[in-house]
């Protein structure tokens, strides 16, 4: 018995399905200890369990990759800074740039 190696999904189909997904998901999670790969969804390393929104970290990645920052006027790609010191994560008015800039 041969196993069906269906043809590959259409793209209208597969955007269907992640268009109900997150777009941060669009970019790896640099969260410590989930470290799930583009296009896949967050877990909890422990239980393996999946999360329903990416982590925090990843959003703002997703964020500093799409849009430029009002709050501190940097271009898209650039980090977020205040008073000349990087952050960690983007200011939460770019971020809603970001989805803003998707719609």
């Amino acid at each position: 018995m041969t196993k069906h190696q269906g043809a590959p999904m259409p793209a209208s189909i597969r955007h269907a399905f992640r268009a109900r997904a997150h777009p941060a998901r669009s970019v790896p999670c640099p969260h410590e200890t989930c470290g799930a790969r583009a296009h896949q969804s967050c877990i909890v390393r422990v239980n393996g369990r999946t999360l329903r929104k990416p982590h925090p970290s990843r959003i703002s990645l997703w964020a500093v990759t799409v849009a430029p920052c009002p709050e501190c006027v940097v271009l898209q790609g650039t980090p977020c800074h205040d008073s000349g010191r990087c952050l960690a994560d983007a200011h939460p008015r770019r971020i809603q740039e970001a989805m803003v800039t998707l719609a």
